[in-house]
């Protein structure tokens, strides 16, 4: 007897909501089961990141999960004439929370997510439960390359042209501890939206917008956060320091570290598992 094709689990489905005159897309999973979470992705990705952590129900069974397509990523809306600085996206995160129904939320932000993460708990205290921090920018250690390089015009030029798939794979490769989770299927994931000319736009105009200046404002701020506070970081990352790790837990009171030996940059795509155990025990002892 021929043995069956073993399928991949489909992806959660995309919803959209519109948030003053956007229209932002989003993923949900458990809606109304339990205290809400937002998580947040950065630029090279959208929710589609999240989509391990979503599936583990085992350990995240009894929350609401919200992922978020910021503003010009993913299937969000993608126009050019506002700012995709974080401080601006942090500013609309509000009004996306009323449009969901949701009060206080955990929040969770990775990579420039986990900026807009931090500005949002200075920046809006009453809105965030916890915030857990996944391989994210912070102080003055960003804009880092290859994201820099999209903001000399010859690169622009090139990207606006046509994406090199080949380059990106390359990328992708070296932001994984786990080489092999490079698949065709998740590479169509981080190419989607970079296979329009819109969504090529948007991705250099998110790059152009990135001013390290918004998080190193916070610094006085991070010192006074009364937020219950961890930060998991993939050892494995070659993007971004861990002197950024030390540092915002040494800064935010209270703040815990939590290592992933076996993570690189992509800390969620490379261990789903140990990343969703590690925020329910961070989700648990916030309350």
């Amino acid at each position: 007897m021929a043995a069956l094709l073993e399928l991949p689990p489909p992806q959660t489905q995309v919803r959209t909501i519109r948030v003053g005159d956007h229209r932002l897309a989003y993923r949900r999973v458990g809606e109304g089961s339990g205290p809400a979470v937002l998580l947040l992705h950065g630029i090279t990705t959208y929710s589609f990141l999240w989509e391990g952590v979503l599936r583990e129900r085992a350990a995240l069974g009894g929350l609401d999960l919200v992922a978020l397509d910021l503003l010009g990523c993913g299937a969000s809306d993608k126009p050019l004439d506002v700012s995709y600085a974080l401080r601006d996206h942090a500013a609309r995160l509000p009004a996306f929370l009323d449009a969901l129904g949701l009060e206080r939320v955990h929040l969770v932000g990775h990579d420039l997510g986990g900026g807009i993460a931090q500005i949002t708990a200075v920046r809006h205290p009453a809105r965030v439960r916890s915030l857990a921090l996944l391989n994210c920018v912070g102080y003055d250690h960003w804009p880092v390359q290859p994201i820099t390089s999209l903001r000399t015009p010859i690169v622009r030029q090139l990207l606006l042209a046509a994406i090199d798939a080949g380059a990106l794979t390359l990328i992708v490769k070296r932001a994984l501890f786990h080489r092999a989770l490079v698949t065709p299927a998740l590479m169509a994931d981080f190419l989607a939206p970079l296979a329009t000319a819109e969504g090529r736009k948007a991705f250099v105009h998110f790059a152009r917008c990135l001013d390290n200046g918004n998080l190193t404002e916070l610094i006085p701020d991070l010192k006074r956060l009364a937020v219950p506070t961890t930060v998991l970081w993939g050892l494995a990352d070659v993007f971004l320091t861990f002197a950024i790790a030390e540092r915002l837990v040494a800064d935010i009171p209270g703040a815990r570290l939590v290592r992933l030996p076996t993570a690189g940059h992509f800390s969620p795509i490379d261990e789903p598992g140990l990343v969703a155990a590690a925020l329910r025990a961070h989700f648990d002892a916030a309350g």
